[in-house]
């Protein structure tokens, strides 16, 4: 089945996409949300590719190396046999900072024989919009692709092997290790093997020592542990931003419209993202994103967008690339997202939440406590002033604004961790206050957002339509798992929104049809209300039917086709992932509380 079985390697600073076969079909530089410089992602034929071609009679493998971001792919013929060893740079310097360069690493190890191969490298700068050309500088020790069409822009290859034979195709025999190293800016020290080889140790030692900080789990670790470790990888250290994916116009369903940019950070995902990375210990990214949001709010009635560029940008215009086919023929590919103009009320309830999880995690190593508490007071006239309206809600519908339930929820979030958030400051004069806005919010929502005929919260007030992100309501407190209209509300959600297991985000038609592909997020949110109302076993088994459908390295997109389980969507989708964490942490406790148990009876 044609699925995207890719593997990503990344430093936060960027990040690449190598597919089971090694070919590097999609990266940016020198950033995430730079242009392209290898697109067959998004162009077979000329988008742009970086492969190392063998006869048929090789067998390719591919796998990570154990607990780090280095995407190892192995190729034998059973006596010549070769791996390639793909990763960005990341490590500490001696002065304590990361080196996290805009390069790409490929080291060739030689593991018996004299395998053979032929190059192919192909970069297209700038979303391949003009002519890339190669040419061999630097008295013989560097290949230079250049295209200026429309903007001037160029790409460097350093390689152990022949330069010629490289950009010719000739066929190279491996007689010992080996190397490529794609980096945007020109080195002032000329690369050898040995310092290439450094560079994958360090490289190593740095995501063994990451992942060292990580807890260990009774159940599903080696599935927490890759989507930890994929959660980093969309982080941007320089700005303390969290991507949503790191691609762009990846389809919902092949062939249909609905493709987005999602290198951008969305203050919903990211926030989702670093409440459960801090809940695996990383509290430095905690930190350096909720610096983000204070310099995203200089002033205090600065309302928050729904999302940002990675380096704090508010504006992200939106465009088409017509001249790329898009992947497998899905028009169009888009930069930049006009989302960023919605209106979303759930956003200050979410942020809300990661700053008083914060504050509980970290309290005594919070730096930034006056900054958060005049954020967290600004948050609370924003909502006052604006829970009462209507929104685009979660899943940003392009039509018009409807009083939706997870926003007005989220709405009562941000009052309730926000009085939370007062007691810890001692600041009790708020409370009072801030109480009767709460209290007016969750009724509200208790008499408009239930539908007795549907026996179930529907997706806005009013409304008959059923939606998965109302199945967020006990995990942020707002209803008891047992309470009747939430057990009720999982089980119409189950019948209605339910497809062989997987989940409808919502199933009323929207700007763009009805949706014909699993939203991934919102299957593991409903496996997760089956746990909390006491369905443990039937969430267990949807659960491990469900990490069935990752692809060969356990990564996951934003959706799944319903009929034959392909990954859709932009890859690997951060949502996607964090919701697995939630989902195994929870399993494996029950698993630890089990066995508590046992051993005191």
């Amino acid at each position: 089945m044609d699925n995207l079985n890719y593997g990503i390697i990344g430093n936060c600073r960027s990040a690449a996409l190598i597919s089971d076969t090694g070919s590097l079909d999609w990266c940016c530089l020198p950033q995430f949300d730079s242009s392209s410089v290898f697109a067959k992602l998004l162009d077979e034929k000329n988008g742009g590719n970086f492969e190392l071609i063998t006869k048929y009679n090789y067998e390719i493998t591919q796998q990570y190396y154990p607990k780090t971001a280095i995407l190892v792919t192995r190729f034998s013929d059973g006596e010549n046999i070769f791996e390639l060893h793909d990763f960005m740079p990341r490590y500490y310097k001696p002065n304590g900072k990361y080196n996290a360069p805009p390069e790409i690493i490929r080291y060739v190890k030689h593991i018996s024989g004299a395998p053979k191969f032929k190059v192919q490298y192909d970069p297209k700068l700038e979303y391949a919009k003009g002519e890339t050309t190669h040419h061999v500088k630097g008295n013989g020790t560097f290949i230079v692709s250049i295209t200026s069409k429309q903007q001037f822009d160029s790409l460097f290859l350093y390689t152990s092997f022949n330069k010629n034979h490289v950009l010719s195709g000739e066929e190279i025999t491996l007689k010992e290790d080996g190397y490529f190293l794609v980096c945007y800016n020109e080195k002032i020290l000329r690369p050898t093997t040995d310092k290439i080889g450094l560079e994958l140790e360090r490289t190593k030692i740095y995501w063994l020592d990451w992942v060292d900080r990580t807890p260990t789990y009774k159940k599903f670790n080696r599935e927490i542990v890759r989507s930890a470790i994929t959660l980093k990888m969309l982080t941007y250290d320089k700005t303390g931003a969290v991507l949503a994916a790191a691609t762009t116009s990846l389809p919902e369903t092949i062939g249909e419209v609905r493709n987005w940019d999602y290198r951008f950070c969305w203050i919903r995902d990211a926030s989702m993202v670093i409440k459960v990375v801090s809940e695996l210990g990383h509290k430095n990214s905690a930190k350096r994103f909720l610096q983000f949001i204070i310099d995203l709010m200089p002033d205090k009635d600065e309302k928050l967008q729904i999302m940002y560029g990675i380096n704090g940008e508010k504006t992200l215009t939106e465009k088409s690339l017509d001249h790329l086919e898009g992947y497998r023929g899905s028009k169009p590919v888009r930069v930049g997202n006009a989302a960023y103009k919605q209106k979303q009320n759930d956003i200050y309830g979410i942020l809300m939440d990661v700053i008083y999880e914060q504050l509980m995690k970290f309290s005594n190593d919070i730096e930034n406590g006056e900054e958060l508490w005049s954020i967290t007071k600004a948050i609370v006239w924003i909502v006052d002033k604006h829970w009462r309206e209507a929104d685009k809600g979660i899943w940003e519908f392009r039509g018009e604004d409807r009083h939706f339930t997870f926003s007005k929820v989220l709405c009562w979030v941000a009052l309730d961790r926000a009085i939370k958030v007062a007691k810890i400051f001692g600041k009790h004069r708020k409370i009072d206050k801030w109480s009767t806005i709460e209290q007016e919010i969750k009724g509200d929502i208790m008499e408009n957002a239930w539908n007795d005929d549907v026996k179930a919260f529907t997706q806005s007030y009013g409304s008959y339509h059923l939606d998965a992100s109302v199945l967020l309501m006990e995990s942020y407190g707002f209803i008891h798992a047992k309470d009747p209209k939430f057990v009720q509300t999982v089980k119409a959600i189950e019948k209605d929104l339910s497809n062989d297991g997987l989940l409808y985000r919502y199933k009323n038609e929207d700007d763009f049809g009805l949706p014909s592909s699993s939203f991934t997020i919102c299957t593991f949110w409903f496996i997760n209300a089956l746990f909390k109302i006491g369905e443990e076993e039937k969430a267990l088994e949807h659960f491990e039917r469900l990490l069935g459908y990752s692809n060969h390295l356990g990564l996951f997109s934003e959706d799944i086709d319903f009929k034959t389980k392909r990954l859709l969507g932009n890859f690997p989708q951060a949502y996607s992932h964090l919701a697995l964490i939630e989902c195994a942490i929870n399993f494996s406790r029950k698993q630890s509380e089990e066995r508590i148990l046992e051993s005191i009876s």
